[in-house]
């Protein structure tokens, strides 16, 4: 695994982040039994809420982080509490499924409606533009956890995860380019592993979420490939760490420089790209989709 930082994190840092946690989990109740008033701890009245329309354990481990064995009691618990109905997924008999009661749908409508008094009530101490600057603060806050909490790992270039991430890359670029993009044109595994260079893949809980390739152009140039994030993981800055990955792997291979082009409709990526320290140059390959090329000298 990639470290996501090159500097240690202070202690400062890691006593507000803890005050902080200490101070939400008691402000919103966390940690009472009977969580918003009702009659169960917070991890079950999440469960609920989560459980929604119906869903699969599975899912909801995935979903959750759970241990399968404390979602599996928490679920019968429930289940005993007239909250939720287990089942068998009709086509598949190794699934179970868990669907709310008539008055787990009940509880839930009112759990709902107790913590949305509560978030009112919290802010209805503060002024519009201290409420305005809260809800930016959260979503910076929420934006930079994930960010945190996402790998950039390196993995070989033949792998499942590797070869998935380039067909959704290249199924992306397929609907942006006025021309569309041929598969053929994506980098080999050979060229991407080994001595020949490397890829990297983003996970988020384990799912994938964006890759890079690396591969050698000749001695002491390296050329950058393929950079690619999940829609549902984009304007969080992972592009940038992806990119950071790709750039430390070619100093420890003992380039001297990296390049990489780009299209002219991906004006967000020229952007990242000169904000990085790239700087345009004339073209150095045939790729047909490239309209803009850079280079960078790794320090």
């Amino acid at each position: 695994m990639e470290p996501v930082h090159t500097e240690p994190v202070s202690t400062e840092q890691v006593a507000a982040f803890r005050r902080f946690n200490r101070y939400f989990t008691r402000r919103i109740g966390a940690l009472d039994d009977h969580y918003l008033g009702q009659d169960r701890p917070l991890g079950e009245a999440r469960l609920l809420f989560e459980i929604g329309d119906g869903v699969s354990l599975r899912e909801l481990r995935s979903r959750l982080g759970l241990d399968a064995g404390y979602l599996s009691r928490m679920a019968k618990a429930l289940e005993a509490q007239g909250m939720v109905r287990v089942t068998v997924h009709p086509d598949d008999n190794r699934l179970r499924m868990v669907a709310l009661t008539p008055a787990g749908q009940v509880e839930l409508k009112e759990q709902q409606r107790r913590a949305n008094a509560l978030v009112a009530h919290l802010l209805g101490g503060l002024t519009d533009t201290q409420r305005a600057d809260l809800t930016e603060a959260m979503t910076t806050t929420r934006r930079l956890l994930r960010l945190a909490a996402i790998t950039v790992d390196l993995v070989d270039g033949a792998s499942a995860d590797a070869r998935a991430c380039l067909d959704a890359y290249a199924d992306d670029i397929d609907e942006r380019f006025p021309e569309g993009f041929d598969k053929s044109d994506l980098v080999r595994a050979d060229e991407v592993s080994g001595d020949a260079g490397a890829f990297f893949v983003a996970y988020e809980e384990d799912r994938p979420v964006g890759c890079g390739a690396l591969r050698r152009l000749g001695p002491g140039v390296g050329e950058i490939r393929h950079v690619w994030v999940h829609p549902d993981a984009r304007r969080l800055g992972l592009a940038r760490r992806i990119l950071d990955a790709l750039e430390r792997e070619g100093r420890r291979r003992g380039f001297d420089v990296v390049r990489l082009d780009t299209h002219a409709t991906l004006s967000e990526a020229q952007a990242m790209y000169r904000a990085c320290g790239y700087t345009e140059i004339a073209r150095y390959d045939d790729n047909v989709y490239a309209s803009h090329w850079f280079e960078k000298r790794l320090g």
